[in-house]
């Protein structure tokens, strides 16, 4: 059985946590292939906001497995409040979430690497979570880390040991000033590993396959956004991870063949959280219009986001390299009363036109050209059918799937799984 992918297609925040929650129903497994604690993606139905970091957003259906895949970098102390508070709905987690052994686990010392490494930096600081994603993908890819299946190894004590003691003679080289207890980090740490242990850890490439040849549908969640992947991203502001298409590949250990639908999630307009370039960002009334009707504010850090027009050259590029085929248009309901939309069709580069996303887009070397569409006024957060969709809004969206030659099948209108309009 083939393998569908959603992802984000922008920097993150475009609302992946909701959509795979509406689509759990039709997929036997949910798999979380990139990414850590820094994700937050967020769930609202019943009248409850539910923001999970690590576990896949499948979670709260009864019938799903949900698999953390070897691509993820897992926080004990992290994942253990998340169970906590999947403890208070009365979950069965235990018999539907998986880990794989191959993930790696964050230590407290990369925490403490990570805030060091981004105070050092000062001005040039990249906008990290703090929650030390880069240092354990950098001990991944140096051949140091530590991985879920090592907990099941009687030396794992030691091997730990012998990576903090390094961890905190790297601190030391940087000229930061961090205050940090980790005797009371890491009695938290052992705490927290304790109860991941008792969660079912499985050779999640092997348990894929077989769930492949038995029939199985299986959906691979993304984290993040395609912008912020580490190669195709706006590098050196982006994640430590692949977090386009073929992160699903290494992050799960599925053939690319075996992958079907990419469904590629995109704001209707655009957002940022942290440093980088960001072409058609906004720094008047209608960007804080955006900010405020939109609660533009991080899922994971709380820091408000920053807010833009759509960029299609952009959207553009993370469409072709993904190789998205469904669209799913998020937070269409935030624009509802802007007379003029904008949307940028192409850069102006170096002095020349150009439609496609450079090398470096810096503010100083591009100036984004813009298309201007009427926009609408009703409001579409109690709207239940595409017939409803005001004919402004359609026009956008047509507009949209002839430039991104993609089909846009999705439409959320609100923060709530039952705000979500199938085309």
């Amino acid at each position: 059985m083939a393998v569908n992918l959603l992802l984000g297609l922008q920097w993150g925040d475009e609302g992946k946590g909701k959509i795979v929650d509406v689509l759990t129903k039709d997929y036997n497994i949910i798999a979380r292939f990139q990414g850590g604690p820094n994700a937050g993606h967020t769930l609202e139905f019943d009248g409850i906001k539910h923001v999970l970091h690590t576990i896949p957003s499948g979670i709260f259906h009864d019938k799903a497995i949900n698999l953390v895949g070897n691509g993820v970098v897992i926080d004990p102390v992290i994942f253990k409040k998340e169970l906590d508070n999947l403890d208070r709905f009365n979950l069965d987690y235990k018999s539907k979430l998986l880990i794989s052994r191959k993930a790696h686990l964050i230590l407290p010392t990369h925490r403490i690497l990570d805030a060091a490494s981004e105070a050092s930096k000062g001005k040039a600081k990249i906008g990290s979570t703090l929650k030390g994603i880069g240092p354990t993908y950098m001990d991944k890819t140096g051949r140091n880390g530590i991985r879920v299946g090592d907990l099941e190894l009687n030396d794992w004590k030691d091997r730990y040991r012998s990576l903090a003691n390094k961890h905190e003679a790297m601190i030391d080289f940087y000229d930061a000033s961090i205050e940090y207890n980790l005797e009371e980090l890491e009695n938290e740490f052992f705490e927290a590993v304790k109860t991941l242990k008792t969660l079912t850890f499985i050779d999640s490439e092997e348990y894929l396959h077989q769930a492949q040849k038995e029939g199985k549908t299986i959906l691979a969640e993304g984290a993040q956004g395609s912008l912020l992947d580490i190669d195709f991203g706006t590098y050196p502001f982006v994640t430590s991870s692949n977090t386009t298409a073929a992160g699903a590949c290494t992050g799960l250990g599925i053939a690319p063949n075996k992958i079907k639908d990419v469904f590629g999630i995109f704001k209707a307009y655009t957002t940022r959280v942290g440093s980088g370039p960001f072409p058609t960002e906004l720094f008047d009334e209608d960007g804080e219009t955006m900010g405020r009707i939109g609660n533009e504010f991080g899922a994971t850090t709380g820091r408000a986001r920053r807010c833009g027009w759509l960029d299609l050259v952009a959207l553009k590029y993370a469409v072709q390299i993904n190789g998205v085929t469904q669209l799913i248009m998020m937070k269409g309901d935030v624009l509802s009363g802007f007379n003029t939309l904008k949307v940028c069709t192409a850069y102006k580069y170096q002095g020349k036109t150009i439609t496609h996303l450079p090398y470096n887009i810096e503010p100083e070397n591009i100036t984004p050209i813009y298309t201007e569409i009427k926009g609408w006024a009703e409001d579409l957060t109690g709207m239940t059918e595409a017939s409803q969709l005001p004919k402004e809004l359609n026009d956008y969206i047509s507009f949209l799937e002839k430039e991104l030659e993609t089909p846009i099948t999705i439409v959320s209108v609100g923060p709530d799984r039952k705000q979500t309009i199938h085309r």
